[in-house]
């Protein structure tokens, strides 16, 4: 039997000539689309806009080289049978139960996401590493910088009863920071200053993520094999989605990424990168030299990063420690936004986090390719409004041409209007083929490659693999102008000095399709079609059909955006096969436990509409079981005379004039303060029913409703 694998034995010189390999196809097929394009804008000589137009061309295929490039790498790796120079190999084909392990801490950063989706999601996690046998080397950390009371309080509940539950107390804690500051990297740099230096290794998840016993053994087993890994990521599979648009995300992702994610890890090696979660950190090293640098200047392109990621492994290479990409691992998920327009939100979030990377481009110390990632997340943004200004030039240098004759010059059988410039039509048509070979060739082979290792059956068999491949294509298409549009208002507003809020991330499907939002959000999309298209319809016909896929999708995007988002016809799509995935078909019992429990969480009662509002409140002053629960997460403080007056003075109110009358802030202030929790439960039951609010008095009349249902089934 051959030695076990580490990624010590890898030769940097082997990882030269894979890097040299990668760069030199992007140059060559750059290269030869650059050829393409400047002779047939060469034709009459190069004038000023011919050489923006042309500069324009360069950048932007070389983008989408990049991509082909790692998924012909990808292709070969896998045609191969996998990488022999992959991190799983060093704990290939051993048992589990005698893998080495050591302490490490499994930390969730939450804010204002769905409680039952957290707890539930931790229980799957904590019952499969138990069922593994393997649970006493973990440790769980819900860190919550929640600052809607409702989920605050929810939290906190949903926390005491699964660690009754599990028997969890000493195992799972719960956090929430008073003051949250520096959003999600704030968050666990406060974990790993209060507890890191106890644990050798720490799992990073989102509110999202599950990670299956198996999966996360095998992460800290590699990280034992590899000392010098510092980050060790996996590539997570999205799932669970319910609507049209996040099945077609969860089918992309599960059929089309292993193709991509075998030539990242060809060319990355040890110089992977990091995406934020469901991944395995070193937290010493960690500690010590990723502490995010404070950028020049204000926001939102300078001060605190935003995206921490891509700049935390950066640092870990530079330290010297390696970041690896375990792309072959199975068992990690995560799931996506249910909508196009909750997909735009974060990617505003994201948009911003990335232009900040300008800043560290040519940081001292960076690692070459870590200046790639960080060039490659910038330009996943900037490269639409890249290409916005080559179809703007194309057409405004087209209506031009038309309106001084010199368009009518030449003969109509011959040329053709392509991007805006007359072109001959043969030469157009073939740089249009190689555009199109280079964006859908990828995609066509992971059909292929799906097909010949027999998995066509885990995607509902071969016709509606193929038929869901080919509807996935034409629905993207259609998506892509209407992202390019958003991406460049995205950066127009970034640079124009609006930043971004941190907001909840919307990751469940709502019944109830809001027509009016995608009206609003993207009417200034489907003006710009219409008038675009009519211009280019009535002046040149013939450049009209060459920008019609991006016409289309702007003109149908908010019809688009709605038939997308519903979860109806979502649920249709999987009973008629369509976008089915192997973890569907053939869904791990993580993922089959994660379903059953949420099914029963929303099964139960909800509060009556007009408590809704406050309903954590409500529960954290009435409920003893919650009042107790919550005080004994708090920290007594002592405050002066003043600032005890003042809580004095919002108690009263609170009771007299209900939780209506009091700020977010005030209603915040009060849940912090232990005395003033105590004070009120005990004055609540206490007071006379006429001095207390109406809604006091309601609350108080549903409260046996209310508690009739197990308290764990109220809190969704």
């Amino acid at each position: 039997m051959a030695a076990p694998f580490t990624v010590e034995q890898v030769d940097r010189k082997r990882v030269g000539r894979r890097r040299a390999t990668f760069f030199t196809l992007t140059f060559l097929l750059t290269s030869l689309a650059t050829w393409f394009m400047a002779d047939l804008l060469w034709r009459d000589g190069m004038a000023a806009v011919e050489w923006v137009v042309l500069a324009l061309f360069v950048v932007l295929f070389a983008h989408i080289a990049v991509g082909f490039s790692t998924a012909l790498l990808g292709f070969y790796v896998l045609n191969r049978k996998g990488d022999p120079y992959r991190i799983t190999r060093s704990i290939e084909g051993e048992p589990l139960a005698s893998l080495p392990l050591a302490t490490t801490a499994i930390v969730m950063p939450v804010f204002n996401e769905d409680p039952s989706r957290v707890f539930e999601g931790l229980r799957v996690i904590y019952r499969s590493l138990e069922l593994s046998g393997r649970l006493e080397n973990f440790d769980f950390f819900i860190l919550s910088d929640s600052n809607n009371p409702n989920n605050w309080i929810q939290e906190e509940v949903a926390w005491v009863e699964l660690c009754k539950q599990l028997n969890g107390f000493g195992r799972i804690f719960y956090r929430k920071r008073r003051i949250s500051i520096n959003k999600k990297s704030g968050n666990v740099a406060d974990f790993l200053r209060r507890w890191g230096r106890k644990y050798r290794y720490m799992a990073v998840l989102d509110a999202d993520s599950i990670m299956t016993g198996e999966s996360l053994i095998k992460l800290v087993a590699m990280m034992e094999r590899n000392p010098k890994v510092g980050i060790l990521q996996t590539a997570p599979r999205v799932v669970n989605g319910v609507t049209l648009y996040s099945r077609l995300q969860q089918f992309s992702n599960r059929l089309y990424s292993p193709l991509f994610l075998a030539g990242l890890n060809y060319w990355h090696q040890g110089e992977s990168n990091f995406w934020g979660h469901n991944a395995v950190i070193r937290v010493a090293p960690f500690m010590e030299h990723a502490a995010l640098p404070e950028l020049p200047g204000a926001g939102p392109i300078g001060g605190r990063i935003l995206s921490h990621d891509f700049v935390e492994a950066a640092l870990m290479r530079r330290a010297g420690w390696r970041v690896w990409l375990a792309y072959d691992l199975e068992g990690s998920y995560e799931e996506g936004p249910p909508t196009l327009i909750d997909s735009a939100k974060r990617d505003r979030r994201w948009c911003q986090g990335n232009l900040q990377h300008s800043w560290l481009l040519f940081a001292r110390g960076f690692h070459p390719v870590n200046r790639v990632h960080l060039l490659m997340g910038i330009m996943g943004y900037v490269a639409s409004p890249l290409w916005m200004l080559f179809l703007l030039i194309s057409s405004i240098h087209t209506f031009r041409e038309v309106a001084t004759g010199s368009y009518l010059d030449y003969h109509p059988e011959a040329y053709a209007a392509l991007f805006g410039f007359v072109v001959e039509v043969h030469q157009a048509l073939a740089l249009f083929t190689f555009t199109l070979l280079l964006l859908f060739l990828p995609k066509l082979i992971s059909v292929i490659l799906a097909l010949q290792d027999r998995r066509g059956a885990a995607y509902g068999g071969p016709l509606r693999l193929a038929g869901s491949a080919l509807l996935e294509v034409v629905t993207t298409t259609l998506l892509a102008p209407i992202n390019m549009v958003f991406h460049t208002k995205f950066v127009l507003y970034i640079l124009l000095g609006q930043g971004v809020g941190w907001v909840t991330q919307q990751r469940a499907a709502s019944e109830d399709t809001d027509w009016r939002e995608a009206i609003i959000t993207h009417s200034g999309q489907m003006t710009i079609g219409v008038i675009w298209g009519v211009s280019a319809f009535i002046l040149v016909p013939s450049f009209f059909w060459w920008l019609s896929p991006v016409l289309a999708g702007l003109v149908l995007s908010a019809p688009l955006s709605i038939l997308l988002g519903n979860a109806g016809l979502g649920r249709r799509a999987r009973e008629l096969g369509l976008f089915l995935t192997p973890d569907e078909t053939q869904p791990p019992q993580e993922l089959r436990r994660l379903e059953r429990h949420m099914e029963e969480c929303y099964r139960h009662m909800q509060p009556i509409r007009q408590l809704r509002d406050d309903y954590g409140l409500l529960q954290a002053v009435l409920d003893p079981y919650v009042n107790a629960a919550h005080v004994s997460l708090l920290r007594q403080r002592q405050g002066s005379l003043a600032v005890r007056t003042y809580f004095v003075g919002l108690r009263k109110k609170l009771l007299a004039e209900g939780p209506a009358r009091l700020t977010h802030r005030e209603k915040m202030a009060l849940l912090l303060d232990a005395d003033s929790m105590i004070w009120l439960h005990e004055q609540l039951w206490k007071q006379p029913a006429e001095n207390l609010s109406e809604w006091w008095r309601l609350a108080m009349r549903q409260y046996n409703v209310l508690t009739a249902t197990p308290v764990t089934a109220l809190y969704r």
